[in-house]
């Protein structure tokens, strides 16, 4: 009888042990990602035997739960062997505890999104959150208008006196901005021109020549200034127009990089370009009103090239600038001073050549701002023919230069020895290549590097052969010269 009891006893409790059990076993995690499902992994050995160690628990907990129960039936009054058992209608129902939730961990079942009901899915209510918002304090905007302004008060520490920029810097500062590496596309064409009106001079009998060096340090200087006042007015309205605001490459930038207030850099720039044009005027009365002419033109050159909105750079004219300021004018205007305002074709070709040479740097330097200009709006050669055909007009203005030396000093009669300037054809050779396989700014900056060193080197060698040719007629008779010397 007692085994019967403990028997029945033991169903009657195992409906009601089973659900709670299951509603445990019935949790599960909802994932709205269906591709979570394919990359979840399997549990490991570990996560297994713990969840064997966890359902054996449970187990002992049930068991637990009916010894308990099977004791309480004891304590009832027994029944008889002999009678049937009975069930007292009016007898209150047998209340059986609960059991006790069990402490199972289970492990995460992932669902995919399409297995769940959309009534399964947890969703907050609209009003809820409405009722958020109102709850959130609003936004209240307030005028600065009438507070009172703040004021910094007055450093304690003043600015040590190491820290202030001295001669030498300042001084640094201003010859990165006159641009010093550029210097040599003015100087070189008084340098040929001078040359040219020299060795023609050169005789047996006056074999020193004849060379007016006032007039000759006067047209070096008054070029050379009018070249840092243009590159300090092209600093200016560079930075007006917005041009090379973030190149690292190019030249000056005292505006650009805070040093010098643009007004101060406009001021000084038109200062320097007068004081060149008064020392030009001055050369140039020597050579006569022609020569006075191509001054003034050259001193329109400097100051248009870059100031205003409409400059001569900015409608593709920046080549044709530098063929001319920096070539055909110079060099004849040169060699009138020296001769009195007169001029012969061999000069104006020998320009041509410095001519060729200068326009190519300019090119050089348009095509390795050619991204900067484009961003502004700035027309330039190369931007309006794009970077295929600059490299070719820029191969072509080099080899122009070099046709020019051929025919001066290859025909019978000619003077042989200019023909010394093809001795850079190798650096000819390096910045064709470097124009042909270059793409970025600092490789075409290069380019000009190597056409301002070609520039230096044909120009000197040139005049190395002039001087060669004026003198070889005359070496035989220097000795007697010498004697006569008192």
């Amino acid at each position: 009888m007692e085994n019967i009891e403990r028997n029945a006893t033991h169903q009657d409790l195992a409906p009601e042990v089973e659900p709670q059990d299951q509603a445990n076993h019935a949790i599960q995690v909802v994932d709205a990602d269906p591709r979570r499902e394919e990359t979840a992994q399997p549990e490991t050995q570990e996560e297994q035997a713990g969840t064997i160690e966890d359902e054996s628990a449970v187990a002992e907990d049930e068991t637990e739960t009916v010894k308990d129960e099977s004791e309480v039936a004891e304590g009832e009054p027994e029944v008889a062997e002999g009678e049937p058992e009975t069930v007292e209608e009016d007898s209150e129902p047998e209340v059986v505890p609960e059991a006790k939730p069990t402490k199972k961990k289970q492990s995460a079942q992932i669902v995919p999104a399409d297995r769940v009901q959309a009534e399964e899915v947890p969703t907050i209510p609209i009003g809820s959150l409405q009722t958020i918002s109102t709850l959130e304090p609003e936004v209240s905007v307030h005028s600065v208008a009438s507070m009172r302004a703040v004021g910094m008060p007055a450093p304690l520490v003043v600015q040590p006196s190491e820290y202030r920029r001295g001669i030498g810097e300042w001084l640094d500062i201003w010859r990165d901005g006159i641009r010093l590496n550029y210097l040599p596309l003015s100087l070189m064409p008084i340098l040929l021109g001078t040359a040219l009106a020299w060795t023609q001079t050169v005789t047996p009998d006056k074999p020193l020549g004849h060379l007016d060096i006032v007039h000759f340090a006067m047209a070096l200087v008054a070029a050379v200034i009018l070249q840092i006042g243009a590159n300090l007015i092209n600093d200016y309205y560079d930075h007006q127009h917005g041009v090379d605001a973030s190149n690292a490459l190019g030249p000056g930038g005292l505006i650009q990089q805070g040093l010098i207030k643009p007004i101060r850099v406009l001021t000084i720039g038109l200062i320097v370009l007068g004081i060149g044009a008064v020392l030009g005027l001055i050369a140039s009365l020597a050579g006569g009103p022609l020569t006075c002419l191509f001054g003034l033109i050259i001193v329109l050159c400097a100051y248009f090239f870059s100031a205003t909105k409409r400059s001569l750079s900015s409608l593709g004219l920046g080549e044709l600038v530098g063929f001319i300021a920096f070539g055909l004018l110079p060099v004849m205007g040169a060699y009138m001073i020296q001769t009195g305002g007169h001029l012969v074709a061999t000069t104006f070709y020998y320009s041509l050549a410095l001519g060729f040479l200068a326009a190519a740097i300019i090119y050089a330097n348009d095509m390795r701002d050619i991204e900067g200009d484009s961003h502004v709006g700035r027309k330039t050669l190369t931007t309006m023919i794009g970077l295929r055909w600059s490299r070719i007009a820029y191969i072509v203005l080099m080899v122009l230069a070099y046709v020019v030396v051929l025919l001066l000093g290859v025909p019978h009669g000619h003077n042989h020895f200019v023909l010394l300037a093809l001795w850079t054809l190798p650096t000819l050779a390096v910045a064709i290549s470097g124009v042909l396989r270059t793409e970025i700014s600092a490789g075409f900056h290069d380019v000009m590097r190597q056409s301002m060193k070609i520039l230096v080197m044909f120009t000197i060698l040139l005049i190395v052969g002039l001087v060669i040719a004026a003198f070889i007629p005359v070496v035989p008779k220097l000795p007697a010269h010498l004697i006569s010397l008192p």
